[in-house]
């Protein structure tokens, strides 16, 4: 029987693991504190454990232990010596600092995000200096963190974590991640954010803050956003666009912002999409920028939202390892470390892959022995090396031919 196609020495999981570099973050658990206490399971190992069960979509510790258990004999080529119990990883995750796996994604994120930089649409000079902020809300089944929303009639309201993410409009990961509980604003956290002068930044109508968008405005950040509906503003001046049938296709005004002692000048665009009854209105400080060019950056924003929806769909956050804040911690930022591996194999790999599908494959064959790289390109060359082999042999005789 001849070897598999894409036959290799080591797991697909090891050649996973190759993207990191196992000394350094061997390193930042040492040097950060994180293995103090700790006999065996250090920082890597327990990295390692948590990203098999994030990529092999376990749901709990349990499964975890038995599915590395029936994989021993191949743990060698992962660098760990150590097969962890339930009650040790359970310790390890309310004890090791979440710290520590934010320290790891930051790392890959620096050694990577020219790989995952996107140079083929920088036609406009804004692109560049696109900034995309967003939060989304993991709901937990405990009120571990104060949930969002009014109490429910019956039983208690669940608690939640959200998320804020800012990313470059050029990239495909975040450069800038925090946790707070859900019911926490999403404005709160535009105040911390430090842009350099020329930067656009495009986010949703919740992060509207009068005094921050004045202090954008004298710093030269320039923002794009949706404005609220119930909104009260001063128009000092606008001019209209319509189309050849002399309906109003777009309005561009600028306009006065006022509350409390804080005025905030800024421009208004409400414009009328084709197959749209009503229109949208955006809210910006760039005065000189075409009015298409606004448009776009704030569609950009979708980009973010895209990127949400591809963590929630391929990898488990729905239920955790821990009820611990440092654990659901822990696991969200292994989850980001998980999608930004894979994000890095699909942009090397030459054939076009959905990421649902790539992470679907990995899954599926993470502790086999072929070779990752190859295996992407021609998943298919193996079944077809057996059918031509089949058409090729001579047909079988029997005792009765």
């Amino acid at each position: 029987m001849s070897k598999h196609t894409h036959f290799t020495g080591q797991p697909l999981y090891c050649q996973l693991l190759n993207l990191t570099d196992k000394q350094e973050i061997k390193d930042l658990s040492r040097l950060g504190g994180h293995d103090r206490y700790v006999k065996k399971l250090d920082g890597y190992s327990h990295l390692v454990t948590l990203l098999y069960g994030v990529l092999m979509h376990h749901d709990s510790l349990r499964e975890i232990v038995i599915g590395m258990l029936s994989e021993a004999h191949k743990l060698e080529h992962l660098g760990v010596n150590y097969m962890v119990k339930r009650s040790t990883l359970s310790e390890a995750n309310n004890r090791r600092s979440s710290d520590f796996f934010a320290q790891v994604y930051f790392s890959l994120y620096n050694r990577y995000k020219s790989t995952l930089a996107d140079s083929c649409n920088n036609n406009k000079s804004w692109e560049r200096l696109l900034h995309i902020m967003d939060s989304t809300t993991i709901s937990l089944f405990s009120n571990i963190l104060k949930g969002v929303g009014r109490n429910p009639k019956h039983g208690r309201k669940k608690g939640g974590i959200k998320v804020h993410t800012v990313l470059k409009a050029t990239e495909g990961a975040p450069y800038s991640i925090e946790f707070t509980s859900a019911a926490t604003h999403d404005h709160v956290m535009l105040k911390k954010l430090e842009l350099s002068n020329g930067s656009f930044i495009a986010m949703d109508r919740a992060y509207i803050d009068y005094k921050v968008f004045e202090q954008f405005t004298q710093k030269g950040v320039f923002y794009v956003t949706k404005m609220k509906k119930n909104m009260r503003f001063k128009e000092l001046d606008s001019h209209y666009r319509v189309d050849t049938n002399g309906l109003v296709v777009l309005k561009d005004s600028i306009i006065l912002l006022e509350k409390d002692d804080i005025k905030h000048t800024s421009r208004r665009i409400e414009y009328w999409e084709i197959g749209k009854r009503k229109s949208s209105v955006l809210l910006t400080n760039s005065l000189d920028l075409d009015v298409e060019d606004i448009i776009e950056i704030y569609k950009r924003r979708w980009q973010i939202e895209l990127l949400f929806k591809q963590l929630k769909q391929n990898f488990p956050l729905k239920y955790f390892f821990g009820e611990s804040v440092n654990a659901i911690k822990s696991q969200i930022w292994v989850v980001l470390i998980a999608n930004l591996l894979l994000s890095v194999v699909k942009r090397r790999v030459k054939r076009e892959w959905s990421f649902s599908n790539l992470v679907t494959m990995v899954r599926q064959t993470l502790m086999y022995y072929i070779d990752l790289y190859k295996f992407c390109e021609h998943p298919e060359k193996a079944w077809l090396n057996i059918i031509s082999r089949q058409s090729l042999a001579p047909p079988r005789t029997t005792l009765f031919d």
